[in-house]
């Protein structure tokens, strides 16, 4: 054999046992992952949306997860529970818990996590109802004739349409749900064909504002103060700046510790959501890459930290404080089928993991667009809906306040924003696929808008919002 073609058939077998041994690695790190994601998905979908899951397994999961094709999964309807499992080798289970939806079994057993009081509801719990003869949001009744608001309906509809058209199959925007609330009424809401205003879905990082909601009744009570050093517990004996980091940089992101969000698996995000039994613990110990307030970040994990606190500062008051998230927030607000997902350790995933119907969610942004006032009651805390829709100062365009998007613009450059055709003052809880509740107080506005959209591209939040403002009042 030429020399040359032996080097070159060395060389090239060299290459393939390089590109084999990637392949294989990228398989064992992402495939326990893959079916973390699909156990976990269906569990909360079939349990909590009530959706059909050979659906939920074609239109949600497989056109995000291209490792689908390896999983295999059953639901167990008797059991609550749902597992995966990859060629044999990497399985998964998650597990329905009444009151608080599904978990994996990580770092635990099922037997244990359905052990766990940390949701005990009180002995004379009865869960409220709404009257059907009571227009919304105090009751159930539908959306009242925009024209009466002085909304133009035409345009209105027109910006519905718009919302749900699918310019065609490459990037489809698979909008599931609209909600438009006016001036404190509910002016308009369509949904798709499978999907009606009695489902609960998922808001995905939506959470990390309801997390924000929390944090403020803490603050109202008193029993937190955002200046404070964060109580993380493995900060204390740290010799690095972690005991520093602030629960205010905590909220505005600004800790210096690195946290990677790019949703790839393995990143720090997907093996925190789907291989960690405490997500709190898991991002506490990242390394720190800046000094706290040096640098801001975008981090699922820093709200898992800022969840934990919540949870720990709640039970000084009751061990079962998943009464403390039901009755100082979601009930007061008529937020009755909300969900706050937990973890395997029993705090709740205030990154990721909450349901609500979306009238549920459109009450949520009211809360917000009424200054934290609701029926004449202040939820939130004076002042607490302005610190969070103040930019965070090192947010490049002020698209950042305190667990919310905002609308600023850069300090130097106030046309340079996220949705240029929005008001300045505009402000929102958003999700992955482009999960959107709106807040523009200069408007009287709360948009609501879920979908399954894989291409960010396909959907338009700022098209979306000028088409609504359109309809409204001059």
């Amino acid at each position: 054999m030429k020399r040359w073609l032996k080097a070159g058939l060395i060389g090239f077998g060299i290459i393939l046992i390089v590109v084999l041994g990637a392949f294989a690695w990228f398989l064992n790190n992402a495939l326990p992952l893959g079916t973390g994601f699909a156990a976990k998905y269906l569990c909360s979908s079939t349990f909590i949306s009530q959706r059909n899951p050979e659906i939920v397994f074609k239109e949600d999961l497989a056109p995000i997860n291209p490792l689908s094709l390896a999983i295999d999964y059953q639901v167990h309807r008797q059991q609550k529970s749902v597992s995966a499992d990859a060629f044999g080798f990497f399985r998964a289970k998650a597990i329905y818990l009444d009151g608080c939806g599904c978990s994996l079994v990580i770092g635990t057993t099922e037997e244990d996590m359905r052990r766990q009081a940390f949701y005990r509801p009180p002995a004379k719990y009865v869960k409220p109802s709404r009257r059907n003869d009571i227009a919304w949001p105090d009751g159930s009744r539908g959306p009242v004739d925009p024209a009466s608001m002085g909304i133009d309906p035409g345009k209105l509809n027109m910006a519905l349409e718009a919302a749900f058209a699918e310019p065609g199959p490459a990037k489809p925007k698979k909008t599931r749900a609209i909600i438009v609330v006016y001036d404190g009424r509910l002016v308009a809401e369509r949904y798709a064909p499978g999907f009606h205003k009695d489902m609960p879905l998922l808001g995905w990082s939506m959470s990390k504002s309801v997390t924000n909601a929390l944090v403020g009744i803490q603050v109202k009570k008193q029993w937190l103060d955002i200046k404070a050093q964060a109580p993380v517990p493995e900060w204390q004996n740290d010799g690095n700046h972690r005991p520093k980091i602030t629960i205010d940089q905590l909220l505005r992101m600004s800790t210096g510790l690195k946290f990677e969000e790019s949703y790839i698996p393995p990143d720090d995000t997907t093996r925190m959501l789907y291989e960690s039994y405490d997500f709190a613990a898991y991002a506490a110990v990242r390394p720190m890459e800046a000094e706290p307030e040096a640098k801001w970040n975008y981090s699922s994990g820093v709200a898992n930290i800022i969840a934990r606190i919540v949870r720990q500062t709640a039970e000084k008051n009751d061990p079962s404080y998943y009464n403390f998230l039901r009755s100082e927030l979601f009930d007061k607000i008529g937020m009755y089928s909300a969900l706050m997902e937990p973890d395997p350790s029993g705090t709740f995933v205030g990154s990721s993991y909450t349901f609500a119907t979306p009238r549920d969610w459109a009450r949520f942004g009211l809360l917000y667009l009424q200054d934290g006032e609701w029926n004449g009651e202040r939820i939130l805390p004076q002042g607490w809906v302005k610190y969070t829709a103040t930019p965070t100062p090192l947010a490049p365009q002020g698209e950042y306040g305190a667990l919310f998007w905002l609308n600023a613009g850069s300090p130097t450059n106030p046309g340079d924003r996220r949705w240029p055709r929005a008001p300045r003052n505009a402000f929102a809880a958003t999700g992955f696929q482009e999960q959107k509740v709106i807040i523009i107080p200069s408007k009287k506005l709360v948009l609501v808008r879920f979908g399954a959209t894989s291409d960010r591209k396909a959907w338009n939040t700022d098209e979306f919002i000028a088409n609504v403002l359109a309809a409204l009042p001059k």
